[in-house]
């Protein structure tokens, strides 16, 4: 385990938290300063988990309400360590395979005390971990219809990522690659053109492996990232939760920076005239 912890300050950092360079992320109407948002699965263990999550310096975190044991007062489980007062707890429909399991593990997590966002997970296909698109669908109008704030994850499909804002989801999560593969975003069209194409905010869900990853995804646009593999697979899951954090914040000021014209051909730096002889 890393001893770095909190103890590592930076430049980044401080612009990050000062909000000199971009405007926060608003979801549902609550404001957010980081665009990073963690899950919480895979640890090693509990300080661990806490150590990573600290060092992205997230707001947001994701809890598996179908995997986590839902009582607050045992030192074993996650909730123990996870002051809502510290970071802003968001239940998860992990795991589940059917629209009727997914509201009912929403519905559960809001009755053990959760809040009424929900990030919405209907998996299709149990190799692939793919979603069920129409399951999800479903789900999504059930649960905005009660009240719920609704963050679904989908497939980089333009034409579901249309329907599900239409259903009344307060985010839209395409995801970068396959869940766990680390791959980084495998279609950037696609996820550039359900940015372009959504009034919500577009958080890319899965697939994002390393830093590299990470800002060539926030390159494309998007509002922001979740993960989890990515910093609990790590040798060193706190410095890769560093090196998230800053990532992050460097592809999401690139591309409201805009980058030069690629060209295939060099052009000088420099100016070629009035050079001295």
């Amino acid at each position: 385990m890393s001893d770095v912890g909190d103890t590592v300050e930076t430049t980044v950092g401080t612009v990050e938290e000062s909000g000199i360079l971009d405007a926060p992320l608003v979801i549902g109407g609550r404001t957010f300063r980081s665009r990073l948002i963690v899950g919480t699965g895979k640890y090693a263990d509990n300080r661990t988990m806490v150590e990573a999550i600290r060092a992205s310096g997230t707001e947001m975190v994701t809890v598996a309400v179908r995997r986590v044991d839902l009582d607050r007062t045992k030192e074993e489980g996650i909730l123990y360590h996870l002051s809502p007062d510290e970071f802003f707890l968001l239940a998860n429909t992990a795991g589940c395979y059917t629209a009727e399991d997914a509201v009912r593990y929403a519905r559960l997590a809001r009755a053990a005390g959760f809040n009424e966002w929900i990030k919405l997970e209907v998996i299709g296909d149990q190799t692939t971990l793919l979603p069920d698109v129409a399951a999800t669908l479903e789900a999504a109008r059930t649960l905005a219809a009660e009240g719920f704030k609704v963050m679904a994850y989908t497939n980089d499909d333009l034409v579901t990522a249309l329907r599900l804002e239409e259903a009344g989801c307060v985010a839209v999560m395409p995801l970068a690659s396959p869940i766990g593969s680390g791959l980084g975003v495998v279609n950037p069209y696609f996820i550039r053109e359900i940015k372009r194409r959504l009034e919500v905010p577009v958080i890319v869900d899965a697939g994002v492996g390393t830093a590299s990853d990470a800002c060539v995804t926030m390159e494309q646009g998007v509002d922001g990232i979740l993960m989890n593999t990515a910093l609990a697979a790590a040798d060193d899951p706190v410095r890769m939760a560093h090196a998230m954090r800053h990532a992050i914040l460097a592809g999401r000021l690139a591309y409201l920076a805009g980058r030069m014209p690629s060209r295939e051909i060099a052009v000088p730096s420099s100016p070629v005239t009035g050079m001295l002889d």
